[in-house]
């Protein structure tokens, strides 16, 4: 299972946060991506200062016969048409794409770490996931994506909400 996460706070060319979602969803397959899975949205406050506009979160279940190498330079190629301008790590940002778990791999490279370093942490990361993959286990950890969700800060958790149904 390869699942990425997605995220934005910044209008882009194509309009919102959400419309840019949506957007860079009917791109994944220009990659070479099969989408299996698209979690509803969740608004969050930006992370971590919960300075800048909201963010609009998603998950998506994807199948590739690229490399992880090759899926992250594709990924990064759709951010930059969406105008990603790489800067301020955690400042706001018109299109964010990350791999979160590429079938289990574990590696820590100078460009890639598997599975996201922050998985654990984020409940916009771990509610949209729990909606596509319940199964889902970290790599590491062993521990399920409910079991990392309640470890979470309540308040932390309580802040990301689904936006109705909003899907791509």
């Amino acid at each position: 299972m390869i699942l990425i996460g997605m995220g934005a706070n910044l209008p882009s060319h194509t309009g919102s946060p959400a419309e840019t979602i949506r957007a860079a969803l009917q791109r994944l397959p220009g990659l070479g991506l099969v989408i299996s899975a698209v979690s509803p949205f969740y608004e969050s406050p930006s992370w971590p200062h919960g300075e800048g506009p909201p963010f609009i979160n998603a998950v998506v279940k994807i199948e590739t016969k690229l490399a992880p190498g090759s899926l992250l330079f594709g990924l990064q190629k759709i951010e930059t048409e969406f105008g990603r301008q790489r800067g301020d790590k955690w400042g706001p940002r018109t299109l964010d794409l990350d791999i979160l778990d590429y079938h289990g791999l574990v590696t820590d490279t100078e460009t890639l770490l598997l599975p996201h370093p922050w998985i654990c942490e984020r409940a916009f990361v771990l509610k949209p996931l729990l909606d596509v993959a319940p199964a889902w286990c970290h790599p590491v950890s062993g521990k399920g994506v409910l079991e990392l969700l309640t470890m979470l800060d309540g308040a932390a958790a309580a802040s990301c909400q689904p936006i109705g149904e909003l899907r791509a």
